[in-house]
């Protein structure tokens, strides 16, 4: 095994001196080394795929397409949607903080959830130059609906319940399309 090493080590140096023409092994080395090695940019390369032809092609849609906005992107749009068509109608909702959060807080002392039904929504009510608030609860929100179009009705009944809570009003003369389905 020895005596192979040594005869594949002997092949390329002969290879070497044949690329030389006249058998000037220095001349060779000295025409390679004149020629620098450039140092990389320090930009980033392109993302390449591997010598297999796989790995990433590109993303999978552009930023502007809904695809690529998440669940709770696509939650707080509903919400916005929901408070924008209500502004329309009432004017000094604009002084309102509409949030959006995940799940609803525990309550009670002891941390653990009440026998009444999960809240979709909540008010918080004006303080010390706070504005008054209305939360809806994403994930409560995304459980009991199917599809797109029902959690967009589905959102839009609890933000004008929480409105209608928050002014002292019946959900039916906030929104006259209130439970119409």
């Amino acid at each position: 095994m020895g005596c192979a090493v040594r005869k594949r080590h002997k092949r390329k140096a002969e290879a070497g001196r044949k690329l030389c023409g006249n058998g000037d092994l220095e001349d060779y080395a000295s025409s390679v080394m004149d020629d620098p090695v450039q140092p990389r940019s320090a930009e980033p390369r392109p993302r390449r795929r591997d010598r297999h032809g796989r790995g990433m092609r590109g993303p999978v849609a552009p930023p502007q397409v809904p695809l690529s906005a998440s669940r709770a992107e696509v939650f707080t749009d509903l919400v916005q949607d929901s408070v924008e068509r209500l502004e329309r109608r009432w004017p000094q909702l604009s002084d309102i903080d509409f949030l959006v959060l995940e799940v609803p807080p525990l309550s009670g002392d002891d941390g653990d959830w009440s026998d009444e039904a999960v809240p979709l929504g909540g008010t918080i009510e004006a303080s010390e130059g706070r504005p008054a608030r209305v939360v809806i609860y994403r994930r409560p929100v995304e459980i009991r609906t199917k599809g797109r179009d029902e959690r967009a009705a589905l959102v839009h009944e609890v933000v004008v319940e929480q409105v209608a809570e928050l002014l002292g009003l019946s959900p039916e003369s906030v929104d006259p399309r209130y439970g119409e389905d």
